[in-house]
């Protein structure tokens, strides 16, 4: 599995109606939980008049950091079925939000559970899925007389140039494949004069 994984490349929406109950889904590209919950409020926000504002989240490429909330419907009716339609697409990076409008016919637990995944299937469904990966930043500071090296290596590489200060000493950061990191740190190791910022 490595460092890639699967997300969506931008906000989608889908909506799913039952028994006059109104089940309205977003779904957004995030990087990290804080801005998964910066969404949830803002929606919490917008939606204030809603019945229930529901959600789940899962972060990173091992799939290991995740949350729901259920916001006041039954346990497990709401937040879970979000969140397994998360797992059922095999995605991560990504936050569904489920606002719910009560027409005022009960659905029971059996229906609200299926209301809440079929809302979060069809914002999915709507989404353009994409492969991503993981990256780490590697940091390193050179003489300028090793300045070709340096640079060869980066137009040689997969490196992204985050920033660069060329002045007696220089300094760059490269962005590459969290997969890729050792690599390039061995290949700027062997370069004269080159000292990586927390080297391993």
């Amino acid at each position: 599995m490595g460092d890639s994984f699967q997300t969506i490349a931008g906000p989608s929406e889908g909506i799913y109606k039952e028994k006059m109950s109104k089940f309205l889904a977003f779904a957004f590209p995030v990087e990290e939980a804080s801005q998964a919950k910066a969404y949830i409020a803002e929606f919490q926000k917008k939606y204030y008049d809603a019945r229930h504002v529901c959600w789940a989240y899962m972060i990173g490429a091992a799939r290991t950091e995740f949350q729901s909330n259920d916001n006041g419907e039954p346990s497990g009716t709401a937040g879970k079925p979000i969140l397994g339609q998360i797992n059922s697409f095999g995605l991560t990076n990504v936050v569904i939000i489920v606002v719910r409008y009560f027409g005022g016919i009960k659905l029971g637990t059996s229906g609200l559970i299926v209301a809440y995944r079929e809302a979060a299937r069809e914002a999915l469904t709507a989404a353009e899925i994409i492969e991503c990966h993981e990256t780490a930043d590697v940091s390193f500071t050179f003489p300028y007389l090793a300045m070709n090296d340096v640079m060869r290596l980066c137009k040689n590489g997969d490196a992204e140039i985050m920033s660069q200060t060329f002045d007696n000493s220089c300094e760059m950061t490269l962005r590459v494949r969290r997969d890729n990191a050792e690599a390039l740190r061995a290949r700027l190791r062997d370069i004269d004069g080159v000292s990586l910022r927390q080297d391993e």
